[in-house]
């Protein structure tokens, strides 16, 4: 029984991975590499920094990771894909826009 699953996996991952691997696949896997890629910038800027804490590089590589994945969904033609990613993508902006405009009012009050 545990053969027949084991068999069974392995043929679905071939599938998925081997048989079906095209340039969305792979752009699809960067694009989730790229996402990924945000958790560890936080984590290594956290740990530098003894608390938690979010750099802006965390806001970057979400919006690379997040377009990315949102070209792929449009490209697939995957609703829930898009749905998410487009939304993300809203807050990403925003947030990056916020992170901008504190540094500026920042350095307005700094003295010359």
């Amino acid at each position: 029984m545990l053969i027949q699953y084991g068999q069974a996996l392995s043929g679905y991952l071939y599938d998925v991975f081997v048989a079906k691997f095209d340039f969305w696949l792979a752009f699809g896997l960067v694009a989730q590499l790229l996402f990924t890629a945000r958790f560890l910038v936080q984590w290594i800027s956290s740990e530098r920094a003894g608390k938690s804490v979010v750099p802006m590089a965390f806001w970057f590589f979400s919006m690379g990771g997040g377009v990315m994945t949102l070209i792929y969904g449009l490209a697939k033609r995957e609703p829930v894909i898009i749905l998410g990613q487009a939304m993300a993508t809203v807050i990403y902006i925003r947030n990056i826009m916020l992170i901008i405009k504190a540094h500026a009012k920042g350095s307005e009050s700094l003295p010359n």
